[in-house]
C-alpha cells in the first residue's frame, strides 16, 4: 500500500492507493465509520486487474473535514471524487459501501461521462431505499439508528468511554463481530481526529431522507427526480445477506433505475462483507469485469 496526500480544489484528500498505476484505475468509497483504510482486506485481491485507489472521504480520517452540515450535502461529497478523478483519470470503475455507495450512485447519475462500471456492496440507491424507509415496516424498523446518529448529542454520546457506544455500533449494531482489537485500535484513532466524529455524523444529517416511525408510514416525501436517477452503465450489486441495517427491500425496483444490473449474493457475511470475505467478494468483481 502506498499514501499520499492531494489537493482537491484546493482542500487535503488523503489517498490510499494498491497495484500498479498503470492498471484500469477501481475508485473505492468506504461509508461510516470507516476511513480508506477500510479497503485494506479486499484490495489486495484485485491488483492484478486494477489500480485500487481509496481516499479518506470528506470529513474522514485525514482529508478536509469541515465545519458544518451544509458541508455535507452528497453533491458536494460527489463534487470531491468528480474533481479527483478529473484531475487524476479520464474514468474509472467505482466501487462503494454503506455511504460510499451513495457517492458512488452519484457518481454514476450525475456524472456518467467519468464511470465505466458501477459495483455495489451492501449500499442503495436512493428511490427504492426512500421508499423501504417510508413504508413504516421492516426497513423503517432496521433504519431507526439514523435519527439517534443525527441528533445533536450524537458525537457526545459515541464518543464517551473510549467510543463504547461506537464501537457497540460497529461491532454488532449492523451484522456480526468481525473486528479484531487492532483493528478497532486503529478505528479508534481515526475517530479521535479533531472534528471527524462530528464530521461523519454530518453525512447522515445533510441528507434528505425521511425515516418513518415503525407501522406509521410516510406519504408526504419530497419528490425525488426521478428521470435523473438512472445508472446508465453496467451495475454489479454485491450483497451480504446477513445485514441487520440494510434490509432486500430497500433494493427492490432497483432494475427500474439500472437497467444492465447484476446481483450477487456473498453467502455467510452481512452489511461488513468486503472484511468477511475479501476473497469472495473479489472473485465475484473479476467474473463480472470482462476479460478484453
Amino acid at each position: 500500500m502506498e499514501t499520499k496526500l492531494i489537493d482537491l480544489n484546493s482542500r487535503p484528500f488523503f489517498v490510499r492507493s494498491w497495484g500498479q498505476p498503470q492498471n484500469p484505475p477501481l475508485l473505492m468509497l468506504h461509508g461510516f465509520p470507516e476511513f480508506g483504510g477500510a479497503w485494506g482486506d479486499l484490495a489486495p485481491h484485485l491488483t492484478d486487474r486494477f489500480y485500487c485507489i481509496a481516499p479518506d472521504q470528506r470529513g474522514y480520517g485525514q482529508s478536509w473535514a469541515p465545519a458544518g452540515v451544509e458541508n455535507y450535502a452528497l453533491s458536494q461529497l460527489v463534487s470531491d471524487m468528480a474533481a479527483m478523478t478529473e484531475q487524476d483519470y479520464s474514468r474509472v470503475t467505482v466501487l462503494g459501501h454503506d455511504w460510499g455507495a451513495s457517492v458512488a450512485y452519484g457518481l454514476a447519475m450525475f456524472r456518467p461521462d467519468l464511470v465505466d462500471r458501477l459495483i455495489i456492496a451492501n449500499g442503495v440507491h436512493p428511490v427504492p431505499f426512500q421508499r423501504a424507509m417510508a413504508a413504516g415496516g421492516a426497513q423503517s424498523k432496521a433504519s431507526q439508528y439514523i435519527n439517534k446518529l443525527r441528533a445533536p448529542d450524537a458525537a457526545n454520546r459515541l464518543s464517551a468511554n473510549n467510543y463504547a457506544q461506537l464501537e457497540q455500533f460497529f461491532r454488532h449494531g449492523m451484522g456480526l463481530d468481525w473486528l479484531s482489537d487492532a483493528k478497532m485500535d486503529a478505528y479508534r484513532a481515526e475517530w479521535a481526529r479533531p472534528g471527524r466524529l462530528e464530521a461523519m455524523l454530518n453525512w447522515y444529517r445533510a441528507s434528505p431522507l425521511v425515516v418513518a416511525a415503525p407501522d406509521q408510514p410516510c406519504t408526504d416525501l419530497p419528490e425525488l427526480p426521478v428521470e435523473r436517477l438512472m445508472v446508465p452503465c453496467p451495475h454489479l450489486l454485491l450483497w451480504g445477506p446477513e445485514d441487520k441495517a440494510l434490509l432486500p427491500v430497500s433494493t427492490e425496483g432497483l432494475e427500474e433505475f439500472a437497467p444492465n444490473l447484476t446481483r450477487i449474493s456473498i453467502q455467510g457475511t452481512d452489511h461488513w462483507l468486503h472484511h468477511q470475505k475479501p476473497d469472495a467478494m473479489a472473485q465475484a468483481i473479476l467474473d463480472w469485469i470482462p476479460t478484453d
